[in-house]
């Protein structure tokens, strides 16, 4: 019984990573350049992309929103004047906590390839399943408050290592937290020490320029040479 549950969740995975690749295939022959953005749920994802992309001048971004339900995030994205599309894991594909490949490539119809250089995923909040399931994108970007604590790469490993850059938000909530700096990035240097890290707080702007370089700058057009999908 083990072994058989394990071959079908290894199906699927397969099956998931051979839509991936087509994903990427598109996205390449679009010359487009595909970020996931992951984190756990109010962590911060849609303000950092609102302070980004609201001085993104000469920069073609589209954005994908992923959501158990409604289009919250995607209305605010949608003020600054950039595509975005939305996707609900529920009721289409049983109200999934992540996107995987095939709710991405229904998608793909909707987004104006042709007239984007970037496009960002932004994830279901969870700091698991999203891990585990590749879409087509080039790089792996995950977002972290201080509020969550200084043990999570510890707790989920698996997120915080299959991530380039890590993006430490709600730096103004410090004075007000249990949380180490010093003991997060230790923590993170454990489970992953290639990782990028940036500082940043979306309320008060600290750090903000230097996530906007990485987000609209070179490095973010740049692709892993080699990476899979």
């Amino acid at each position: 019984m083990h072994r058989t549950t394990v071959k079908v969740a290894d199906g699927a995975l397969d099956a998931n990573q051979t839509i991936a690749e087509a994903n990427r295939a598109d996205f390449d022959r679009a010359s487009v350049s595909v970020v996931n953005l992951m984190s756990a749920p109010g962590a911060g994802k849609t303000r950092l992309l609102e302070r980004a992309l609201e001085r993104a001048e000469g920069n073609r971004v589209g954005v994908l929103e992923g959501d158990v339900r409604g289009s919250l995030d995607a209305d605010r994205l949608s003020l600054l004047h950039v595509p975005v599309v939305q996707i609900n894991t529920d009721p289409a594909f049983g109200g999934e906590c992540h996107l995987d490949a095939n709710m991405v490539r229904s998608a793909i119809p909707d987004l104006p390839l042709d007239e984007i250089d970037l496009l960002v995923i932004e994830n279901v909040g969870n700091l698991v399943c999203p891990a585990e399931f590749r879409v087509g994108e080039h790089r792996r970007w995950m977002i972290s408050s201080v509020a969550e604590g200084e043990d999570k790469p510890l707790k989920y490993p698996l997120m915080f290592r299959s991530c380039e850059l890590v993006v430490v938000n709600k730096i103004d909530l410090l004075p007000h937290v249990d949380f180490s700096v010093e003991r997060f990035l230790a923590n993170l240097e454990r489970v992953n020490p290639e990782a990028e890290t940036i500082l940043t707080s979306a309320r008060t702007g600290e750090g903000i320029d230097a996530w906007r370089e990485r987000l609209l700058g070179p490095a973010a057009a740049g692709r892993p040479a080699g990476a899979s999908a």
